[in-house]
C-alpha cells in the first residue's frame, strides 16, 4: 500500500518551506509519497495517512498558518501520525543541543499524541518582510542556521517510522 504524507508549514519569508521540501524529498528517495503545502491552503487531510507540521518561530510563537492547521485539522490529525518541526534560532544553538517545543507547539503535541518534535535553525536573509525581520537584519543578527544534513537525518528517521508503521 502507497502511503501518502502531507508536509504543510508556515513561513514568513519562505526558508521553512525550503525546510519542508527537504523533508519531503528524502520521504520521497524511500518510496513514500509526500506533498508539500503551505499551511494555509490546505482544506482536507482525507488523502494522507500521515502528517508533518512545520511553523517558523516568531518571538517563541510557531507562525500563525501553522497554528490555525492544527487548529482547523484537529480532529483529522488525531487519527493519523503526527510530526512537527520548528524553525527559528537564529544562531548555532539548534545545531548543538535538543531545543524543546514552545508552549503552543508542546500542548498542541499533548493533545495530538504527536510522534515528535524538532527545531531547526533559522534563516532571515537580505530582503526579508516585515518591521522586526528588518530590524533583525539591521542588528546584523541575520543569517542562514539551518542544518540541512540535520534535516535529512531526522526526515530518514521518519521515513523508517512510517515505513516500520505500513508493516504491522
Amino acid at each position: 500500500m502507497e502511503q501518502k504524507v502531507l508536509v504543510a508549514y508556515g513561513t514568513a519569508n519562505g526558508s521553512t518551506r525550503a525546510i519542508a521540501e527537504t523533508v519531503a524529498e528524502v520521504l520521497r528517495t524511500t518510496g513514500i509519497t509526500a506533498e508539500v503545502l503551505p499551511a494555509r491552503s490546505v482544506t482536507d487531510l482525507d488523502r494522507y495517512e500521515a502528517v508533518v507540521v512545520g511553523g517558523a518561530l516568531y518571538a517563541g510563537r510557531w507562525h500563525k498558518d501553522a497554528r490555525r492547521f492544527v487548529r482547523r485539522h484537529r480532529g483529522a490529525l488525531a487519527h493519523r501520525p503526527v510530526w512537527f518541526f520548528s524553525s527559528g534560532p537564529l544562531d548555532s544553538t539548534a545545531s548543538q543541543r535538543d531545543i524543546p517545543p514552545v508552549p503552543g507547539v508542546k500542548r498542541a503535541m499533548v493533545r495530538l499524541d504527536a510522534r515528535g518534535h524538532v527545531t531547526f535553525g533559522g534563516c532571515l536573509t537580505e530582503g526579508a518582510q516585515g518591521r522586526i525581520a528588518r530590524m533583525i537584519l539591521r542588528n546584523g543578527k541575520g543569517g542562514d542556521f539551518r542544518d540541512f544534513a540535520a534535516i535529512e537525518n531526522w526526515a530518514a528517521g521518519l521515513a523508517k517510522e512510517l515505513g516500520a508503521m505500513a508493516h504491522r
